[in-house]
């Protein structure tokens, strides 16, 4: 038994932990989550790098449907977490054999609703940019990115559904490399996929090298095949190699049960809505950037691109707030679920914090690697500039949500995001972009990732004083 492993035991067995051994194991599962985190952003980046070198309309393509590829995206993800998280509590409460069954009706559930959301986004794609006011010079390859986006949501549910059940289980570190891998695969399709046929210059030789010459629509194949890979590897680990959750253990039905189901929609329908949310603020900010023009456009994209590499620890350490404080509450252990709650939280708020310095001083080097426009790269550096504030307080918002999800938690988050975001990002946006421009939708931003981190930590003192 390896040390990650004999302090989860702990949990399970309701031994008591010292504060040493909380950090520790606070640390052990986040620094995989934050590689995985950081090397799936790190895929956006290098797509947006990428397409951003064959120029502002075709990061415009992109940037445009961004914010709708992520509501879908986070769909998927809450329908995985409605089911990984009784995982989580029936391997806390030491019921390996719940757990699996749980997985076994996880994988036709969720595999039946990313086919289903995969036809959807299909079925919208041609309509999608002109719904969302982008200029008709870039319509067509945003419609076909986002096509060939939707062809693979099903293959990318399946990969989070994996993912997200090895994590509760407390495996970080498979599903971490696996991330770094697609992360590699997408540069290599996209060196094929993106680019023309064309000669390279290395070490004094010109080397000729294949290509599809694809562009917009290389790029969202390359992605998802890249997806295809790591979630066939993934998959086949969980089921096959998996020290608790391995199918082959033995024998079950994987036709869902009502109360299976019943725990899943408690669960992840609040999410999927959080998500909806988030995501519906995200296009409507889409719908106000859209005016101002392709440069803004491309700004607005890469910015959100860059800022990713910020908060994406944010997000690492909520996936090991949400193992360690599920695992805790399935064993009935309040104290070490608050303990895990604060630790988590902290230290979310002072790497994110430390990530915002770094993103504040290196703004011209991170967006002048995505695009060599002056005037999208002086958009986008001011943009960064300014979220760059926010970042602590955004970083209490993502990871007390992990917490509340490692509950159960999550209709009341819901209903603070909903508020948070229409109330005040929006409308604080509306008003500051015909004057401010792109500078006062990212100012209105920056306001509202501070108030919604003050709500989430006025939540989390609440809950826990119970």
């Amino acid at each position: 038994m390896n040390n990650t492993d004999y302090l989860l035991s702990l949990i399970r067995k309701g031994q008591p932990m010292t504060l040493g051994q909380q950090l520790n194991l606070t640390l052990v599962l986040s620094i995989p989550a934050i590689m995985a985190q950081l090397s799936s952003i790190v895929m956006q980046y290098i797509d947006a790098a990428m397409v951003g070198s064959l120029g502002a309309s075709a990061a415009a393509s992109i940037g445009l449907v961004s914010t709708t590829t992520w509501l879908f995206g986070g769909t998927c993800s809450a329908a995985a977490t409605g089911f990984s998280v009784q995982v989580a509590h029936s391997i806390g409460a030491g019921d390996m054999r719940k757990a699996r069954a749980i997985l076994r009706q996880a994988l036709v559930a969720v595999g039946l609703f990313g086919l289903l959301w995969g036809a959807t986004g299909m079925a919208i794609s041609h309509s999608l940019p002109i719904w969302l006011g982008g200029d008709a010079s870039i319509c067509r390859d945003s419609s076909l990115y986002f096509l060939i986006y939707s062809a693979f949501l099903p293959i990318f549910q399946l990969y989070i559904l994996a993912g997200g059940m090895l994590r509760c289980s407390g495996n970080m570190r498979v599903p971490s490399m696996l991330s770094v891998l697609m992360c590699l695969l997408d540069v290599i399709f996209n060196f094929f996929l993106i680019f023309p046929s064309r000669e390279i210059g290395l070490l004094g030789f010109d080397f000729w090298v294949p290509g599809a010459g694809w562009g917009v629509e290389g790029a969202a194949l390359g992605t998802g095949l890249a997806e295809l890979v790591a979630a066939g590897l993934m998959l086949w680990f969980l089921c096959k190699r998996s020290k608790d959750l391995k199918l082959t253990e033995e024998k079950g039905s994987f036709k869902p049960t009502s109360i299976t189901l019943k725990n899943a929609v408690r669960i992840g329908l609040p999410m999927g809505i959080e998500h909806a949310v988030i995501c519906g603020a995200q296009i409507m900010t889409t719908v106000i950037v859209a005016p101002l023009g392709i440069f803004s456009i491309a700004a607005n994209s890469f910015a959100i691109t860059a800022e990713s590499l910020c908060y994406m620890p944010g997000y690492g350490i909520a996936d090991a707030a949400t193992t360690l404080v599920g695992q805790s509450y399935g064993a009935g252990r309040k104290d070490l679920t608050r303990r895990f709650g604060y630790i988590t939280v902290f230290m979310g708020m002072a790497i994110m914090g430390l990530m915002g310095i770094v993103m504040y001083i290196g703004a011209p080097l991170i967006i002048g690697s995505m695009t060599p426009d002056a005037e999208v790269l002086a958009l986008g550096v001011e943009a960064l500039r300014i979220e760059a504030f926010a970042e602590p307080m955004f970083a209490a918002a993502i990871v007390a949500y992990g917490v509340f999800v490692g509950m159960g938690n999550t209709i009341v988050p819901c209903l603070m995001n909903f508020f948070s975001i229409w109330a005040v990002r929006l409308t604080l946006a509306a008003s500051l972009a015909p004057s401010m421009g792109l500078k006062g939708v990212w100012l209105a931003m920056c306001i509202e990732l501070c108030f919604r981190g003050f709500i989430f930590l006025a939540r989390l003192k609440w809950v826990f004083r119970k």
